[in-house]
């Protein structure tokens, strides 16, 4: 892996400032390379939370943040430091130990400031797993998980965004945060919607990117909290004129960084290229990135938020998981699921080792069609198949292999 030097390369970055509005993608493709392999590199040992590597990683991102000439908006410069003296699931706050005992990490935040009454936010992750631990779907010796999709790839397009959005005539202000302590629970972003550092009440709506770097051949890319606005839909249609295949869903509470701005009932988006084989594994690394699938992305999300530049706040909605419909499960058929997909079903984007499935013979490309006695029409409806199911039962699973229709026995 390549570790970048710093001054070199942000000395070359200050030159482009003056003149952000016209980079072209041969440049943002560039930058997002060595941003990427720099925050990917064996040096930063997997960025986990309250380690070095998430400190060095930091201290980075700041630099970027600096050379791009966004105003600091942290409690410290750029930087929002925070203590956890115990785990938190992911709608919890992350705790204070009044003694500063714990892991301390930090966002790092930074600040277009337009005279603007109002404000966007843009967010993405850095940390990551470090050298594997909870969390990681790896079975040999602890090993870096380097996490270029996960997410050195969010986190590449947020500081290209920010180059890209200093040469707007936009009529809000614009906050750029990297969050920290995302694959802990969301702690970072937990933490600062109840200590932001601009007012919360003034924000239009939070973009978050996080796993945006594996665009794939069908160009097809997710966007979930479509719903949390009436604004969104036909926005993201208007500004699709590269052709991407949108696979939308509503919700706004998901397993990032959005959820934590939701649920303070402010419109969100979160950008997801899909899971892969290299998910929560050593081998997602920088090499393995879409670069010109990335640099697709985020002009895709510069024309959304030029579109629906204005000075007021974008209309609010909640979306169904506030009444209490979303299903709750304790089995697991243990597959990764194709968020990609949008036929029929749910199809198998990976299968986990000693898991009922790969005991039963199933494999990736697999489409569910039945469990039980519940037909599978698409996510949802597999969730709610699991949902009826205990530890320790057994059920027949249906499932299409081509055009074949197969089925097998499974015991959770």
């Amino acid at each position: 892996m390549r570790l970048f030097k710093n001054s070199i390369y942000l000395i070359g970055v200050a030159l482009l400032v003056g003149c952000t509005d016209f980079k072209t993608d041969r440049v943002i493709r560039q930058e997002l390379e060595q941003d990427i392999y720099h925050l990917a590199a064996d040096e930063l040992e997997g960025r986990a939370f309250g380690t070095i590597g998430e400190e060095k990683a930091a201290q980075f991102l700041a630099e970027r943040f600096e050379a791009i000439g966004l105003t600091p908006m942290g409690t410290e410069g750029y930087f929002q430091e925070f203590v956890v003296n115990k785990p938190t699931n992911p709608h919890e706050q992350a705790q204070m130990d009044s003694n500063g005992e714990g892991l301390k990490g930090r966002n790092v935040i930074g600040y277009l400031h337009n005279d603007a009454d109002h404000t966007i936010v843009i967010g993405a992750h850095f940390d990551h797993l470090g050298y594997g631990s909870e969390g990681s779907l790896h079975r040999g010796e602890p090993a870096i998980h380097n996490g270029a999709d996960d997410n050195a790839s969010g986190t590449g397009a947020l500081v290209q965004l920010a180059g890209i959005l200093k040469g707007k005539d936009l009529s809000t202000n614009v906050l750029f945060i990297a969050f920290s302590g995302e694959e802990n629970g969301l702690w970072g972003s937990n933490y600062y919607v109840k200590n932001p550092t601009v007012d919360l009440e003034r924000v239009s709506y939070m973009i978050n990117m996080d796993m945006v770097g594996r665009l794939n051949e069908e160009n097809t890319l997710a966007i979930n909290g479509v719903g949390t606005s009436p604004s969104w839909n036909e926005a993201l249609e208007t500004v699709n004129t590269d052709s991407l295949k949108l696979v939308t869903s509503e919700s706004g509470v998901g397993p990032s960084d959005h959820t934590s701005f939701y649920l303070q009932d402010l419109p969100v988006l979160h950008f997801f290229t899909g899971q892969h084989e290299d998910y929560h594994k050593p081998g997602d690394d920088a090499e393995k990135i879409n670069y010109d699938g990335l640099v697709k992305i985020i002009r895709y999300i510069e024309r959304l938020i030029v579109t629906l530049d204005q000075p007021e706040q974008l209309a609010f909605t909640k979306t169904q998981e506030d009444e209490g419909n979303s299903p709750r499960f304790s089995v697991s058929l243990g597959v990764v699921p194709d968020y990609l997909y949008d036929g029929e079903g749910m199809r198998i984007d990976g299968v986990t080792e000693g898991k009922p499935a790969q005991a039963a013979g199933m494999k990736k490309g697999d489409i569910v069609v039945k469990l039980g006695d519940s037909t599978i029409v698409d996510m949802m409806s597999y969730m709610r198949a699991l949902s009826v199911f205990k530890g320790g039962e057994a059920t027949v699973v249906e499932y299409k292999r081509g055009n074949d229709l197969k089925a097998a026995q499974i015991k959770f």
